[in-house]
């Protein structure tokens, strides 16, 4: 073949243009922002009630309970339910709990803390269902018979209280079953409640309880 026989034409592929470059790491750097943007409007209820109650923490003139700072996450642990069924703790998220603890035979307090804890629920009305009373019987004893049928509503598990050391604590010179325990939809542990006979302890309870159901009404629906 003769040399004016070759072909003398080549493909040349151009170069990006500056141009184009810069649009295309515009838009992405939009795109990013844009997602940044939905993702902190989504989040910023929850971010918003979390920061209300572990930074800037009511005072003592706002809130009954005792804020748990920092808040204690529910141990994966398990529990019994008393037809002996096991129950992972962490299947007790994505509602609030309210918790009275006691042994099995349940003396006057620990009624009063069931009867409480039922009342409470009921009275928050259209939010009830957002909320799960919870007794946890640490000293492994039969439930009497004839508290049964007031329990139909209630969660009732069975744990060694070397388990439930792990989560939840009395206040200095009390008792577990002095108490009552709130824990949030996530599984934390954020207030304790010391409780007495009378009906102002109640009424403030609720309130707290009521509270805390309105900061986080954006975010937590009811059932799991």
């Amino acid at each position: 073949m003769k040399l004016e026989q070759l072909p003398t034409e080549l493909t040349v592929h151009s170069a990006p243009n500056p141009k184009d470059v810069l649009t295309d790491a515009k838009q992405t750097k939009y795109g990013r922002l844009k997602m940044l943007a939905i993702w902190l409007v989504c989040a910023a209820p929850v971010i918003a009630s979390y920061f209300t109650f572990y930074v800037i923490k009511p005072s003592a003139t706002t809130s009954y309970g005792d804020i748990i700072n920092p808040a204690k996450m529910i141990p994966q642990l398990s529990a019994m339910t008393l037809d002996m069924k096991p129950v992972e703790l962490p299947d007790l998220k994505r509602q609030w709990l309210l918790i009275s603890v006691a042994g099995g035979e349940c003396n006057a307090v620990c009624e009063r803390h069931l009867f409480l804890q039922r009342q409470i629920r009921e009275s928050l009305g259209k939010d009830k269902d957002r909320l799960d009373w919870v007794w946890i019987v640490n000293d492994g004893a039969k439930v009497k018979e004839a508290l049964k049928p007031a329990l139909q509503t209630a969660t009732v598990l069975q744990m060694s209280p070397t388990d439930l050391s792990q989560w939840l604590q009395a206040a200095p010179s009390k008792q577990l079953s002095d108490h009552l325990y709130l824990v949030d939809p996530m599984g934390n542990w954020m207030m304790r409640f010391n409780t007495s006979t009378d009906n102002e302890s109640a009424k403030k309870i609720k309130k707290d309880v009521e509270r805390v159901l309105r900061a986080s009404a954006s975010w937590d629906k009811a059932g799991r």
